[in-house]
C-alpha cells in the first residue's frame, strides 16, 4: 500500500435507540429510585440544557432493547452506501465508556454482531475520549498505510448503569443544599439526568470522495493530566480520602450490591475546581506552542459539554489563554441529543456534515474533554469537496 499522506472522513452514521425522551418522561424509562421521584431532576436539568435525549430502554418494561455493541454495529451498518460496504472494512476501531461485559473487548463484539469477514479489530478505552482515540488508532492505521480503509465507532449505553434498579435507596440527607449549590446534584442525581445512549461511526480513506464533501483530519492531539490530578469520574471502585481509587476486585460481592460500586460517580468539587483548565486550558496552550493554529483560522468550534453549565467558564477559560474563538462559530447539539460521552463528537459532526452548512475549505477545531483523571484532546479538521 502506499499512502497519500491525507486521511478524509469519508463517511458518517449516527445511530440513536428508540423515540427521543423529553425531560418530564425520564424517572418513566429509567425508573425511580426507591419509588420515589427525584428532587434534584429539577435542579439539574435548569442548568444542564438538554431538553431530550434517548435510551435503550423499552419504556413500558424498562427491558433493555440494545446492546452496547449492538448499538455500534447499527451504526456501522448505517456507513453503508453505493461506494462502501461493512463487508470492506480493513480496520475496525471501536472505543466505548462501559462495554457489555468486561473480556473480551467490546470492538470484537461489534465484530461478532456485524458477522463481517475477518479484519482488524481493536478497543480502545476510556470515558469521553475513548471515541476521539478509536479515530485517531483509524487515522494512523490509513494514514501510514497499513489499512485500505478503517471505520472508527463510539458508543455509550450509559442506560445500562443508571436504571433505578441498579442503585440502592439514595439518601435525601443532602436535598435541601440543592437550592443553594446547584453543583452537588453532580456527586450522585446528576448523571441520571445526564448521561444516555447513542452510537456513531466514521469511514476513512486515504482518498476524498468525488460526489459530496468530506472532511479531512489534519491532526489529533490528546493530552493526560493524570501525572498530577486524582481520579475524578469512576465506576467499579470506590475514591478513598486520600484521593486514592480502590478497585471493584478489593470488595466483597455483597459490599459492590451495598455500596453501589459499580455505580458511575463524580467528584463534584475536583470537577468544578479544575476541569476547564486541566483539560482545555492546558490542550489549547500546548497546541499554540506546537500548531500552527490561529483563533481566526476557526470557522467551526466543536466542544463535547458535558452540561450548558460549563459553557461560559469554557469560553473564559479560552480567552484566558489566548484563543478565544466567537460563540457564533459554536455548534453543540447537546439540547436535542443528550450527553452521549465518547459518541457525542461523532454525532456533532455527522449533522454538522449532514446539515449543508459546511463549505468547501472550512477548518473546524473540535474538543473532547474527559473528568476520569483530566484529559484533553483536540482535532483539527478541514472540509473538502472534489465532487
Amino acid at each position: 500500500m502506499h499512502p497519500s499522506g491525507k486521511v478524509y472522513i469519508n463517511g458518517t452514521s449516527v445511530f440513536l435507540p428508540n423515540a427521543p425522551v423529553g425531560n418530564d418522561d425520564i424517572e418513566t424509562v429509567l425508573g425511580m429510585i426507591a419509588g420515589k421521584p427525584s428532587r434534584a431532576r429539577r435542579i439539574v436539568l435548569r442548568s444542564n440544557g438538554i431538553r431530550q435525549r434517548h435510551y435503550a430502554i423499552d419504556p413500558t418494561t424498562g427491558a433493555p432493547t440494545h446492546t452496547n455493541a449492538q448499538l455500534t454495529a447499527e451504526a456501522v451498518r448505517g456507513l453503508t452506501c453505493e461506494r462502501f460496504s461493512p463487508d470492506d472494512i480493513d480496520c475496525l476501531v471501536s472505543g466505548t465508556t462501559i462495554p457489555d461485559q468486561l473480556m473480551p473487548n467490546h470492538a470484537v463484539m461489534v465484530h461478532g454482531e456485524l458477522g463481517i469477514p475477518p479484519c482488524e479489530v481493536v478497543s480502545t478505552a476510556a470515558i469521553c475520549v475513548a471515541g476521539i482515540t478509536a479515530l485517531k488508532y483509524a487515522w494512523m492505521s490509513v494514514l501510514s498505510g497499513q489499512a485500505r480503509n478503517a471505520v472508527a465507532t463510539a458508543s455509550e449505553l450509559a442506560s445500562s448503569v443508571l436504571h433505578a434498579r441498579n442503585f440502592a435507596a439514595e439518601s435525601e440527607r443532602r436535598v435541601a443544599e440543592l437550592e443553594t449549590n446547584p453543583e452537588i446534584a453532580f456527586e450522585k442525581d446528576f448523571l441520571r439526568w445526564m448521561l444516555s445512549d447513542g452510537a456513531g461511526a466514521f469511514l476513512l480513506q486515504d482518498q476524498p470522495r468525488t460526489d459530496g464533501l468530506s472532511l479531512r483530519i489534519d491532526w489529533i492531539d490528546i493530552l493526560s493530566q493524570a501525572n498530577s490530578m486524582e481520579v475524578c469520574m469512576y465506576a467499579g471502585g470506590e475514591k478513598l480520602d486520600d484521593g486514592s481509587l480502590r478497585g471493584w476486585q478489593h470488595y466483597s460481592p455483597e459490599q459492590r450490591a451495598t455500596q453501589s460500586i459499580f455505580s458511575v460517580k463524580q467528584d463534584v468539587r475536583l470537577l468544578n475546581a479544575e476541569v476547564t483548565y486541566q483539560t482545555i486550558g492546558k490542550s489549547l496552550e500546548k497546541m499554540q506552542r506546537t500548531r500552527d493554529v490561529k483563533p481566526a483560522d476557526i470557522d467551526w468550534f466543536l466542544p463535547h459539554m458535558s452540561s450548558e453549565y460549563f459553557r461560559k467558564p469554557m469560553d473564559a477559560c479560552m480567552n484566558t489563554v489566548g484563543f478565544p474563538i466567537a460563540q457564533e462559530k459554536w455548534f453543540t447539539n447537546l439540547q436535542t441529543k443528550g450527553n452521549t460521552g465518547s459518541a457525542s463528537i461523532y454525532i456533532m459532526i455527522d449533522e454538522l456534515l449532514k446539515s449543508g452548512r459546511l463549505k468547501h475549505g472550512e477548518r473546524l477545531l473540535c474538543f473532547i474533554p474527559e473528568s476520569g483523571r483530566f484529559t484533553g484532546s483536540l482535532m483539527h479538521l478541514t472540509a473538502v469537496d472534489h465532487a
